[in-house]
């Protein structure tokens, strides 16, 4: 069984970064054979290393550190007036817990999503290889969250339990249900469920510095942000 003394690391060559423009990155992985229980991914999360797929990865690039990992203590959350209304408008879902398996319904959900709304990144044109090597290639503590009106399926969120809480991997939904703000909704759900549970965090992975795309994480006060190694909350 590995543990945090024993993992090798591997880093990868400067590569042109996905969210900052005129900026190359470098990714640190953990080497993908090892045997990454629970506890050990617990760690890494609190270390600020995220999950895509079976790869565990950390930025670490030279002269910049506008990613930043943040995690959001639950118990102390309280929702602002904006996201209460958000809260009761999508009092009508029914919510569903399910494991992480293909299903059809859930891929053209996919498929949708990413047409509609990242026609500008790395996950456009959305493959069936590319879906299952992201989102099925998980680990026995992973949930899919479905969201339904009535059986329509409007929204999953990919999210992955912990010793410590949840990691927020992923969210998709209906393209069409803009008046929902379901991905609002997805995180405030996870934020209740974690609380109920008892588990006193939700991971959202990295808020960065100059990308639109990641500034909504600070809008769930207060927030942690991981600073030299270190949860600070502001």
């Amino acid at each position: 069984m590995s543990n945090l003394r024993t993992l090798v690391f591997y880093a990868t060559p400067e590569h042109p970064c996905s969210y900052l423009d005129d900026r190359l990155a470098t990714t640190m992985f953990v080497d993908p054979k090892a045997d990454i229980n629970v506890d050990l991914y617990t760690r890494l999360s609190q270390l600020g290393f995220r999950r895509s797929g079976n790869h565990y990865y950390k930025p670490r690039c030279n002269g910049c550190n506008a990613c930043i990992a943040v995690r959001i203590p639950t118990e102390e959350f309280n929702r602002t007036r904006s996201q209460e209304r958000t809260w009761k408008r999508n009092s009508d879902l029914t919510v569903r817990l399910r494991s992480a398996q293909f299903e059809q319904e859930h891929f053209a959900l996919y498929q949708r999503y990413i047409s509609a709304r990242h026609q500008d990144g790395d996950m456009y044109p959305p493959t069936l290889d590319q879906y299952e090597s992201f989102l099925l290639e998980a680990r026995s503590e992973t949930l899919f969250i479905e969201f339904r009106l009535d059986n329509k399926l409007l929204a999953i969120a990919v999210t992955d339990r912990t010793t410590d809480g949840l990691s927020a991997i992923y969210t998709f939904f209906d393209p069409n249900e803009d008046k929902r703000a379901l991905g609002v909704y997805a995180i405030l759900w996870q934020l209740q469920f974690a609380r109920e549970q008892r588990l006193p965090y939700l991971y959202l992975g990295y808020w960065i510095r100059g990308c639109r795309k990641m500034s909504y994480k600070t809008n769930y006060r207060p927030i942690q942000v991981l600073v030299r190694d270190s949860w600070i909350t502001i």
